[in-house]
């Protein structure tokens, strides 16, 4: 073997070792992966997430997808002649919306599914509404009332630990059950939220269209690699953090404050984010830790 392909094997042999601490520490722990946004309209970039799921599945790991699919429900109400609309982020949805989303989710559900089974591992793709998992209340938008948008009040996860303990990767599209049997769209970065704290996940992954999480958006050398949830607050009540990233970040603390042990937020553009953000020293995303944890680092 020549210097250089030597080289190339004791790298690959460097990567893992660094690796094996990581998977020794989350063996058969939970780990809740929301994935949407730019990511899963690509394709390449949809089979690295599901490549970086199955390869967290395989070594030990107990991996959720909670999945969206916006842009997908925008194509198809927009192939029906209809005009998507938003208020403070949220999508107005009427009784034909609904329809159109629940139909493309559970498309877009068995396409995951079936690309994760294409890797030699046994998936199963849930709606919300499947064995009582999520009920949901309307939810208002800036106080008006944007149709069948559901905030989830419950979450019953006897249907994912079931799936867990049966060697299944469960795949979970965001629509829930009200108490009046009416059926909800719910944000995919609260119904991984709620389904992280139920489960008490070690981990709750972001996939999202930015890099993590920044002082100043227009300073890319504010980049904050790591910072608790008392530092996170921190900056909410500065009103450093605005726009979609508001919302998200309320969930990671809400998580964290609720038995999450540590939400990641990555970039899902970049190729396995998940891998490099889990298995590596470094990282390449924000993390978000307890208050305790920080303690000991």
């Amino acid at each position: 073997m020549q210097d250089k392909e030597m080289k190339q094997v004791l790298q690959k042999a460097e990567v893992l070792i660094e690796a094996l601490p990581y998977i020794q520490k989350f063996n058969r722990k939970i780990i809740v992966v929301k994935y949407g946004g730019s990511a899963m309209s690509n394709e390449m970039l949809q089979k690295n997430v599901i490549k970086d799921v199955t390869l967290l599945k395989l070594v030990g790991f107990k991996p959720i997808i909670v999945h969206g699919g916006g842009k997908e429900i925008s194509r198809w109400t927009a192939k029906v002649g209809k005009e998507s609309t938003f208020v403070g982020g949220l999508r107005v949805t009427d009784d034909e919306t609904m329809e159109i989303a629940e139909m493309v989710l559970a498309k877009v559900n068995k396409s995951l599914v079936t690309m994760v089974q294409e890797l030699g591992v046994k998936a199963v793709g849930v709606s919300g509404k499947d064995g009582g998992l999520l009920t949901a209340e309307k939810k208002y938008a800036e106080g008006q009332d944007i149709g069948y948008v559901g905030e989830v009040t419950e979450v019953n996860p006897k249907l994912l630990f079931d799936l867990l303990e049966k060697d299944f990767l469960p795949i979970v599209a965001p629509i829930g059950l009200g108490t009046d049997f009416q059926s909800y769209n719910i944000n995919a970065d609260d119904a991984a939220c709620a389904i992280a704290k139920a489960v008490n996940a070690e981990k709750l992954a972001f996939l999202t269209d930015i890099e993590g999480l920044y002082r100043d958006i227009n300073d890319k050398t504010s980049f904050i690699s790591r910072l608790t949830a008392s530092q996170a607050e921190g900056l909410l009540q500065e009103g450093l953090i605005g726009g979609g990233m508001l919302p998200k970040l309320e969930n990671c603390i809400s998580a964290i404050r609720d038995g999450v042990k540590r939400v990641h937020i990555l970039d899902g553009r970049i190729a396995h984010c998940l891998l490099l953000e889990i298995f590596t020293n470094q990282g390449i995303g924000t993390a978000i830790i307890t208050d305790e944890e920080a303690e000991f680092l």
